[in-house]
């Protein structure tokens, strides 16, 4: 459950001190969820690091200034508080290869060299430095976050690995800031479920792809009892499909092979063949 665009209600408590003994009940439990703010408590990401978009004119309002509340459901599923970057070290766990089998949903993506792709709600980094390996020098990852946090972590991930060609962006809770029309795959991984504004932000993703560029979507199974998270953090299939379809995307394959996760792939509905 990687830090997604979305607002929670409730404080967060500074004085937690995340370790490797509460890590299992980050995952039965989920992430105390924190409210989206304009100031954070931890240190600001290193000059250069995340990509702002504020070149606004005087008097001009940013585009969430004016917003609704977050929704709190959505076509009836109940929309769950976001993993702030209080959480990341559930997300770097050294088991997760072996409860998610990491690598294979890697494999199931296709990513090609040259290829730029995207991190949406990266934390701090798990799948965006592999991203970038298998893009090779002349593709790019587009790792985008609303916490500065975790792309601040991201960054202290993306040089202990060596890797390279990450674009960090810090987006919105309405707004993944993505450029129109450039993405070959936008993957996201256990997030989805926690976006506030998700119509808002599945008609951003959908104008990002190229002709022909996908949706890599990966949640938890609501479907199956044995995976040990939380309710509130899974989804169905049926959910899943019912929502993509409703804002313009539909579904062009399905892999079923992971042993916690629904993986699916969406391209636009109106893209021709």
């Amino acid at each position: 459950m990687a830090a997604a665009p979305n607002c929670g209600k409730t404080q967060p408590d500074e004085d937690r001190v995340v370790t490797r003994s509460l890590l299992l009940a980050f995952t039965l439990l989920a992430i105390q969820p924190v409210a989206l703010t304009r100031t954070f408590a931890a240190d600001p990401p290193a000059a250069g690091q995340a990509e702002v978009v504020d070149d606004l004119q005087p008097g001009e309002k940013k585009a969430d200034d004016d917003l609704p509340e977050p929704l709190e459901s959505y076509m009836g599923r109940e929309v769950a508080p976001y993993m702030t970057y209080h959480g990341a070290p559930w997300l770097m766990r050294p088991e997760r290869q072996e409860e998610e089998h990491c690598k294979q949903l890697l494999a199931a993506l296709k990513i090609k060299p040259g290829q730029t792709v995207c991190d949406m709600g990266c934390g701090s980094g798990f799948y965006t430095v592999r991203m970038a390996k298998l893009v090779g020098d002349k593709g790019a990852v587009l790792a985008v976050d609303i916490q500065p946090e975790m792309l601040s972590l991201l960054d202290k991930t993306a040089k202990r690995a060596g890797t390279k060609h990450i674009k960090p962006v810090l987006g919105t809770p309405i707004d993944p800031h993505l450029p129109e029309g450039e993405v070959d795959l936008i993957l996201l991984v256990d997030v989805y479920h926690e976006f506030g504004y998700p119509e808002q932000m599945l008609a951003a993703m959908r104008k990002s792809l190229k002709p022909g560029g996908r949706i890599a979507l990966a949640e938890f199974r609501l479907e199956d009892p044995n995976v040990p998270i939380k309710l509130l953090h899974k989804m169905s299939k049926e959910q899943i499909v019912k929502e993509f379809s409703a804002n313009g995307l539909k579904v062009v394959e399905q892999y079923d092979e992971l042993p916690w996760q629904h993986l699916m792939f969406f391209e636009r509905a109106d893209a021709k063949k």
